[in-house]
């Protein structure tokens, strides 16, 4: 049975052990997204990659959520996407993106199976355009954001203005443990008022006898209207026989909402070091010394959850080795976003 056939055959069996009748309310929730581009590489560091277009999905959601009892509730999710790295011609092929047993515990919560990462999961949900683009650390591979694991994540005060998130896993993302180490994820969250987002996150990773660690922090200001966050990470790399890689990132975003249905935003990433090994929609060139990304763009909602997003991401280079710097990126594209519950 190939991997379609799985995911199917996934879907029929939740189906088959929670049937449903006309009088029984329902036993669970199906809910969904998807989001796609249509793309111009007008210009790259590559000159094969120039004037790549076309048509992909950067991601499908299916998602099945459904509680178990008062206290339990559980989550499985498939993710789906288009190769992205204008060179693999293959079919869409869906693998498993959350599958995890949620206990309530007053106000905490402990999660265990494969469960969302503290890494960005504040960051992303406050720069809010993830159908655009990946948040810094995401799209630069510092992690990932979903790990298996044991997590536990909730408030330490009575208002909830403390808030934590500390995982125990494997970290290996969503694929199979290979090795004897595992990673240890905290992140620390103070809401002083209803507007302002503190957090200070760290993570160490045992991978045998090479380790690595990382420490962010991030502050965003969010109202009705507008929203500005601001992020530093800095990633410390070891391995036998090889010198130290130490990287370090910045991020800045702000949107700001100029209708009922638009809404406009703008973001800024510079790596301090060459970049790292990152996604294939948007390779940055690993020879320069430094990197900048620029994202553009707004977003026009026609209709409830359906959301139009003509953006441009522009990636300029520092000097390589030699003195010279790479050409730089322009990739405009629209955006096409929906989601279904």
């Amino acid at each position: 049975m190939n991997v379609p056939q799985c995911a199917v055959a996934a879907v029929a069996t939740i189906l088959f052990l929670f049937p449903l009748s006309a009088q029984e309310k329902p036993a669970g929730k199906f809910g969904g997204l998807m989001f796609g581009d249509y793309y111009w590489v007008a210009g790259n560091h590559n000159a094969a990659s120039e004037n790549q277009n076309g048509f992909w999905f950067r991601r499908i959601y299916l998602t099945y959520d459904r509680g178990v009892s008062e206290d339990f509730s559980i989550r499985l999710r498939f993710e789906m996407n288009s190769p992205g790295d204008f060179a693999t011609s293959s079919k869409i092929e869906p693998f498993v993106k959350d599958a995890y047993l949620k206990w309530k515990l007053s106000s905490h919560q402990l999660l265990v199976g494969l469960s969302p990462t503290p890494t960005w999961d504040v960051v992303e949900r406050v720069w809010g355009f993830r159908p655009v683009e990946k948040t810094a650390l995401d799209l630069q591979k510092y992690g990932s954001s979903r790990d298996l694991g044991i997590a536990l994540k909730g408030s330490l005060d009575h208002d909830k203005r403390v808030k934590y998130h500390l995982m125990f896993a494997n970290g290996a993302g969503t694929r199979s443990e290979t090795n004897k180490g595992k990673k240890i994820f905290l992140s620390l969250g103070f809401h002083p008022t209803p507007f302002t987002t503190l957090e200070v996150y760290g993570d160490w990773e045992d991978r045998g006898d090479p380790t690595r660690y990382m420490v962010q922090g991030f502050a965003a200001y969010k109202t009705e209207k507008m929203r500005v966050g601001v992020q530093f990470a800095h990633q410390a790399r070891s391995a036998p026989n090889l010198d130290d890689e130490n990287l370090e990132i910045a991020s800045v975003f702000a949107a700001v909402q100029l209708t009922e249905r638009t809404e406009a935003f703008a973001r800024f990433d510079h790596m301090f070091d060459p970049a790292p090994l990152g996604i294939s929609y948007i390779p940055f060139d690993n020879t320069a010394e430094s990197s900048n990304l620029i994202i553009a763009g707004f977003t026009y909602s026609p209709g409830k959850n359906v959301y139009i997003i003509p953006n441009v991401e522009i990636v300029l280079y520092g000097e390589d080795a030699g003195g010279i710097e790479p050409d730089p990126d322009f990739i405009p594209r629209v955006t096409v976003y929906y989601r279904f519950r």
